[in-house]
């Protein structure tokens, strides 16, 4: 039978979606809310309709999800200005220059002379905010800026070009070892298009060009290396992983329990029997036993993997090392606590409790709370249960993260994509549903050119409002109702 006879609603459908996204790609201005939010929306019910009729067909809707991806290549991010500071990072390195240790403001208000080529048109685009603070990408992140600044080192676009291309490619290794795991794990294969398909990664990865995307490919390919048993490499991987974004150090404590061996014990036998490791004494012929129903840490292994990521971490860090290099980045990191804000949830009510109280933001007070609260619940779930395996490792890995996106102050979209990509190997769909309802951050600043420049509280309140709900539901109520059972996972209660 034709492929056209058997895949027409598939093909006609991802033809929607290819004009939706080049509407996205080269149509869109970030300020026409109704038009984003028309586009977005649209993108969405297209998706699930491709899972519904193709979700069997996993070389047609991967081959959907990489050629919707191809159609940002020409474009320039419209929902995001980051882009311009990867750009500056790669540029700096390429002339020599250590990018953490100067502040794009400081070469642009001194006026004489510019280190880069495209300098104030890279400072106007990124904004001053941006401008003013110190890098804190890590090095492989700074690796990837720095290849787009050797293949274009003077055109904004032509390195825009080359950091999609590498997201690009991160998102295939993450769609190849992404199904491997599955399979591994004896999960659905298709679940990886739940991230890989999703509207919200093309636009906000490929599109926007976030490096999450690479992050993720690294965490899923260290995540299958450790399932597989290879936990060197497993550790190795895993500091690559950190070394784009911060965000997996937050999981290393999860994996304290994870590496056991069995308890060895021994039984007299009368014969040996052929072919088994046996230990003759005066006596009698003892059978060495593994008893795989108790488990004890497997320490050595453990050290082993933790060490093997510092060093990894710390000599990818080596090249940028200096005081005042470890300085800059603790206080641009810092900044992320108790200075910006954006999209929050517990953080905006604590916020506006403190100005009832105090009169004044008490940003200062409660972003060293809320850092505090979010390791005791890592360390919580850490001591949890002491025997675990890779899906509960993905589970405990996957409220960790909830909990700190829950706490903290600043939850740009892009966030979201880390826990989606841990959802795949789980049954929850909170992440999913978030990816979907997070386009309302965007219309936060809806006020952006009115006086109050304020975000708009009703809305982001709407986005969490349907977010815990439906985490409520899957983690607390949903195991009370029998006929739910098989949608809805209790991982957390079991673990």
């Amino acid at each position: 039978m034709p492929f056209w006879k058997l895949n027409k609603i598939p093909i006609l459908l991802a033809c929607v979606s290819f004009l939706l996204y080049w509407l996205f790609a080269y149509d869109l201005i970030r300020t026409d809310y109704t038009k984003l939010i028309t586009l977005y929306v649209a993108a969405w019910l297209v998706f699930i309709l491709l899972l519904k009729y193709a979700k069997n067909n996993l070389k047609l809707l991967s081959t959907i999800a990489f050629l919707s991806r191809a159609i940002f290549i020409l474009a320039i991010p419209n929902l995001s200005q980051d882009f311009y500071r990867f750009i500056w990072d790669g540029r700096m390195i390429l002339e020599g220059l250590n990018p953490y240790l100067y502040t794009p403001e400081s070469f642009i208000q001194a006026g004489t002379h510019y280190p880069i080529p495209e300098a104030e048109a890279l400072y106007n685009g990124m904004g001053t905010l941006n401008g003013s603070h110190y890098t804190n990408y890590p090095p492989i992140n700074q690796l990837c800026f720095l290849i787009a600044a050797l293949f274009s080192n003077a055109s904004i676009l032509g390195s825009a070009i080359v950091f999609r291309l590498l997201i690009i490619v991160a998102d295939f290794g993450t769609f190849f070892f992404g199904k491997k795991l599955l399979k591994q794990l004896n999960l659905p294969e298709h679940n990886i298009f739940w991230y890989i398909l999703n509207p919200f990664i093309i636009i906000e990865l490929t599109g926007n060009l976030h490096f999450e995307g690479v992050m993720i490919f690294f965490l899923v390919w260290s995540l299958y290396l450790l399932h597989s048993g290879k936990f060197k490499w497993a550790a190795v991987v895993f500091a690559l992983s950190i070394s784009v974004k911060l965000i997996p150090l937050l999981f290393l404590p999860l994996l304290f329990f994870y590496f056991k061996k069995p308890n060895v014990s021994f039984s007299a036998i009368e014969k040996p029997p052929a072919n088994e490791p046996l230990k003759q004494t005066s006596n009698m012929i003892i059978k060495e036993v593994q008893n795989e129903d108790t488990t004890r840490l497997d320490v050595k292994k453990l050290i082993s993997f933790y060490v093997i990521i510092g060093v990894t971490t710390l000599l990818l860090f080596a090249p940028f090392f200096s005081s005042e290099f470890i300085n800059n980045y603790s206080q641009t990191v810092a900044l992320w606590f108790n200075n910006f804000e954006f999209n929050a949830s517990v953080y905006y009510v604590s916020r506006e409790i403190g100005y009832w109280f105090t009169g004044y933001n008490e940003i200062a007070v409660i972003g060293k709370i809320l850092p505090i609260l979010v390791f005791l619940s890592v360390f919580g779930l850490s001591v949890f249960r002491r025997k675990i395996d890779t899906k509960t490792l993905i589970t405990h890995m996957l409220f960790a993260f909830t909990i700190y996106l829950f706490l903290s102050t600043t939850v740009h979209p892009w966030y979201i994509a880390t826990l989606l990509i841990l959802s795949v190997f789980t049954h929850y769909k909170f992440p999913l549903v978030w990816s979907f309802v997070i386009i309302l951050s965007y219309l936060a600043y809806i006020n952006l050119n009115k006086a109050d420049k304020s975000e708009n509280l009703w809305i982001i309140a709407l986005e969490y409002v349907i977010v815990y709900g439906v985490f409520i539901w899957e983690v607390f109520l949903s195991r009370r109702f029998p006929k739910h059972k098989k949608t809805s996972s209790n991982e957390l209660a079991s673990s």
